[in-house]
């Protein structure tokens, strides 16, 4: 009898042991594996555990709205807080006009209500350093905040980042016009936010807003927080060109939640690297353990795109969102010339309205297979998409190709009001469809 209560006593204690572990209802990424609790901890970061606070006005930092750049004294504050053990750098209500900031290990960035960081609008500002860009590791323009090397970093706060960047998309379109082979690159431009080689790094509560290039960019990340955030660029009257949202590239254990995502590209890319031999470089790499959750979606080329800069992305989950004036819900690039792997992805829970439902087609932009002389082949399998409502233009944009192979998909409660409702189950291998309403 003793022992039998003994054994109960030990269930019980891990059955609450496993419901503490994995939140109130258990839960598993699209391969089986279990969700950690890590992902339901959502706090903002709280700056009274953080350290000293730096507040930027009382080291000779004055808030204007002039053409006045002060990079130098705001880098100085940076590196006082280093040195002195770390701390919190606190931007106060006012306007900050600032070229490319590098945070140190043990340093923080808060933005007050009413508070702005500004980015230059002169390219002169921001310096050429090695970095990691469109797929490769190469010399670049740094970003406006630069954070290398900075473990359990954060930026929170209800103030502004604002990137500037009219002068430059205007600049680009230009350039466009003369050569309309003009590449994102060719136009030189910052990116707002790049994190990277940073493990539990959290950014809360800013508006991330105008970016020249890339909104957010975060490389070789884990344990990666991204809590309400509020991020823009326009794409009218001047649309800001490649101005991505949220890039993820080689990254794990990755928490999107409550963030508005407006931009004129993609919302959430996934990258890792691109070329041949993608594969083999050792800079390169895949993103796992990403979930997006409610989230809410304004105008962008898509909601979630394994990009065209991808080579492996796994256990991605995007639910609970809405979405309104969307080019694609789900974009999967496959790319010619470089070998890809896009598997257990679930998309759930979604409703709004959105050009396309599913888009699977060749990227073949810059297609360059650098005298290799066979093409790699890539592959999409064991994706779920269910409990959708959408309207779109065209359900299945699927195009077949001998250079990839589409496996294992599931659609399932889904109701689609669409101009083209048409779909070809014979683009998927081992296609699984369950109570689809087309209207």
């Amino acid at each position: 009898m003793k022992s039998t209560c003994l054994k109960m006593m030990a269930i019980i204690c891990f059955t609450s042991f496993a419901s503490m572990a994995f939140g109130k209802n258990k839960e598993y990424f699209p391969d089986g594996t279990p969700i950690p609790q890590w992902f339901y901890e959502t706090k903002a970061p709280n700056i009274r555990e953080l350290g000293s606070k730096y507040v930027v006005t009382d080291f000779g930092v004055t808030a204007n709205d002039s053409n006045l750049v002060q990079t130098e004294q705001l880098q100085q504050v940076i590196d006082l807080a280093a040195r002195e053990g770390g701390g919190v750098i606190i931007i106060p209500k006012g306007t900050f006009l600032s070229g490319s900031l590098f945070f140190k290990p043990n340093t923080h960035l808060y933005l007050e209500k009413e508070a702005v960081l500004k980015g230059s609008d002169d390219i002169s500002n921001f310096p050429v350093v090695m970095t990691r860009i469109e797929g490769q590791t190469l010399k670049y323009f740094a970003a406006l905040i630069n954070a290398d090397e900075v473990n359990g970093f954060t930026l929170s706060g209800e103030g502004t980042i604002n990137g500037n960047g009219e002068r430059y998309w205007k600049s680009f379109w230009l350039r466009r016009a003369v050569n309309p082979k003009c590449t994102n690159m060719d136009e030189l431009r910052p990116r707002l936010l790049y994190v990277s080689n940073s493990n539990n790094v959290t950014i809360s509560g800013v508006r991330l807003i105008n970016s020249p290039f890339w909104t957010t960019h975060f490389y070789r990340c884990n344990n990666l927080k991204l809590l309400n955030l509020y991020i823009y660029s326009p794409h009218e009257p001047v649309k800001a060109p490649s101005t991505d949202a949220i890039d993820l590239d080689v990254c794990s254990n990755v928490l999107i939640k409550g963030c508005y995502m407006a931009v004129n590209d993609d919302a959430i890319a996934l990258k890792g690297g691109k070329g041949p031999w993608a594969d083999q470089d050792e800079n390169n790499g895949g993103n796992k353990n990403i979930i997006i959750e409610d989230c809410t979606y304004g105008f962008c080329h898509s909601a979630l795109t394994c990009g065209s800069e991808s080579i492996h992305n796994r256990n991605i989950i995007l639910r609970r969102c809405t979405i309104e004036g969307a080019n694609r819900l789900l974009w999967l690039k496959m790319r010619p010339d470089t070998p890809q792997h896009y598997e257990y992805i679930t998309v759930e829970d979604i409703t709004g309205s959105a050009n396309n439902f599913l888009y699977i087609r060749p990227w073949t932009q810059f297609f360059d297979l650098k005298g290799r002389e066979d093409k790699p082949m890539s592959y999409s399998n064991n994706i779920v998409m269910r409990n959708i409502d959408l309207k779109c233009s065209t359900f299945f944009n699927v195009r077949p190709s001998d250079d990839y192979t589409l496996k294992d998909f599931v659609f399932e409660n889904i109701t689609v009001q669409a101009e083209n409702g048409e779909y070809d189950p014979t683009a998927i291998e081992g296609i699984v469809v369950k109570n689809l309403q087309i209207k």
